[in-house]
């Protein structure tokens, strides 16, 4: 690693980071509403989005800065086990394309801005709708954290911020001041920032891994090489080689599961699928994604390139930012650093307006102040999507990397715990709200405490996401576990709720609402702004 500032690299990270801030901030002139005092607007772009700002707005939320650094750095640490995020990419677009076209149709007529919307109105819970609401901003938290860490990485990589002996103030000035630009214009501009700015970001990734995916082999000597090397690595290390044992199959299998399971319960997934303007939209995007999960098979090589080319790195997260200032001439790297770089800018945006507009509308509206105007709603948002990224800044700054990690790690547990709730719910009206309630709180519970009794090398609680799975005896994904729990509690506790007549929430969705289109007559985008069939 370099002693000293690398000027180029830095200068051209410069570059395109004051590009990325203008177009954050003239985002706000870009598809100008005549209302903005609205979370339609502010919060979802006016619904407005086509194809192709979709399919950038949703890859830049999926594939983040966390995505193109601990993806390598997972096959750089582990073999082909980190290759997990690859098919679990794959089997998520299958799944996505049976329900979320549905989950926006009934989302517009309803004018739903987020997951706890859409739970409320179907099973008539504001209970249900708040456990789905704090799941989705516990969840988030972390993962906005480690977008942070992601240009961290890049900034240590390129020698800015000093060295450890550096006061705190000085070595995190850089991350700070970035930080206040993606705060202001998330803040000014809203959805539209991300959403513009995504073109850029993906522009940049795909050039890079273009290149080196071409550029870095030729000067290794071939994948022959670079394959050969790594398989050396792990053959020394006593893990048997690049693919894992029988145990460690069982892990990689229930971990891509679970993980595409979870990948749009996330509420930032949801944020950027509902500002589409049309449910065709929707179903386009769910055919042309996978493209970004051929781009991820890609990245992931870059893991075994690192070990070929012999980068050594106490911090695996490290470890590609600076394969990439090894190998490429100094420009370029920063290229790679600014697509890094941006890279987080974008999802870290996203993820925030999603938390926030579940605050609002979920906790704010829902039990604070019921009679809040668009104008309050909208304020309130933006305000909290301010304290959202302070408090992941603050989790960054005041904790250790790998405990982000781990906690991101238990975010995608406990956010595939709203699975039955949500899509169950896309299909059914059969399960009782207070069964969905019961079945959460058992899955949150197990999946919180299995994750707690997990140890790693650096940490005695909260080490990793995979353990025994209970009658099977096999180490899997402690989500997936917890999940299937929460699914056979749900259904144990409906049976019962129905056997003994517990009353039902109100539904205030008819079937017809899960196929409408934007241009169907009665459809609205304005929440009903009271919920009198509500209850807890």
């Amino acid at each position: 690693m370099n002693d000293g500032v690398n000027g180029v690299a830095l200068a051209v990270f410069i570059f395109f980071f004051v590009l990325v801030t203008a177009m954050g901030f003239l985002a706000a002139r870009w598809r100008k509403a005549e209302n903005e005092h609205s979370l339609d607007e502010w919060g979802l772009g006016g619904r407005s989005f086509g194809t192709w700002v979709t399919w950038f707005l949703l890859g830049g939320d999926l594939y983040t800065a966390y995505t193109f650094v601990a993806v390598p750095a997972a096959i750089y640490a582990a073999g082909a086990a980190g290759f997990f995020a690859v098919p679990y990419t794959i089997l998520v677009y299958p799944l996505i394309f049976t329900f979320l076209p549905r989950l926006w149709s009934v989302s517009h007529k309803h004018g739903y801005v987020t997951t706890s919307d859409f739970v409320r109105g179907r099973f008539g819970s504001k209970g249900l709708s708040l456990a789905v609401a704090v799941t989705g901003i516990l969840a988030t938290m972390p993962y906005i954290a480690l977008q942070l860490v992601g240009i961290q990485a890049v900034l240590d990589v390129m020698g800015v911020g000093g060295g450890e002996d550096t006061n705190w103030f000085i070595k995190d000035l850089p991350l700070l001041i970035a930080f206040g630009v993606l705060a202001a214009y998330t803040y000014s501009s809203g959805l539209r920032a991300p959403a513009l700015i995504a073109f850029v970001k993906d522009t940049l990734i795909y050039i890079v891994i273009a290149v080196a995916i071409i550029y870095i082999p030729i000067k290794l000597g071939g994948f022959d090489d670079i394959f050969a090397s790594a398989n050396d690595k792990f053959t020394e290390s006593g893990s048997g080689g690049l693919v894992p044992d029988h145990g460690g199959q069982w892990t990689y299998a229930t971990l891509a599961l679970g993980s595409a399971l979870a990948l749009f319960m996330y509420p930032h997934s949801i944020t950027a699928t509902l500002s589409s303007r049309s449910r065709e939209v929707i179903r386009r995007n769910t055919t042309i994604l996978p493209l970004y999960s051929l781009m991820l098979g890609l990245l992931a090589l870059l893991g075994f390139m690192a070990i070929a080319a012999g980068v050594k790195v106490e911090n695996g997260q490290l470890a590609i930012p600076q394969l990439f200032e090894n190998m490429f001439p100094d420009w370029f790297a920063g290229v790679a650093f600014a697509a890094i770089g941006i890279g987080a800018l974008v999802p870290a945006a996203i993820m925030s307006i999603a938390a926030a507009n579940l605050f609002t509308r979920n906790i704010y509206k829902d039990f604070i102040k019921p009679d809040a105007t668009p104008a309050q709603e909208t304020k309130v948002s933006k305000l909290t999507s301010l304290l959202v990224k302070v408090g992941a800044l603050v989790f960054v700054l005041g904790m250790d990397k790998t405990v982000a990690i781990n906690f991101q790690l238990l975010g995608g547990i406990w956010i595939l715990q709203t699975f039955p709730a949500l899509v169950g719910g896309l299909f059914t009206r059969w399960f009782h709200r207070w069964a969905l309630l019961g079945g959460w709180a058992v899955g949150m519970v197990y999946g919180t405490v299995a994750a707690y009794g997990v140890a790693s090398p650096t940490q005695k609680h909260f080490g990793g996401s995979s353990d025994e799975i209970p009658g099977i005896g096999e180490i899997g994904y402690i989500g997936l576990t917890a999940f299937v729990l929460n699914v056979l509690v749900t259904v144990v506790l409906t049976f019962v709720l129905r056997a003994v007549k517990a009353p039902d929430g109100v539904d205030e969705t008819k079937p017809s609402d899960y196929t409408a289109d934007a241009g169907d007559p009665g459809v609205q985008v304005e929440l009903p702004p009271a919920t009198a069939g509500s209850s807890h």
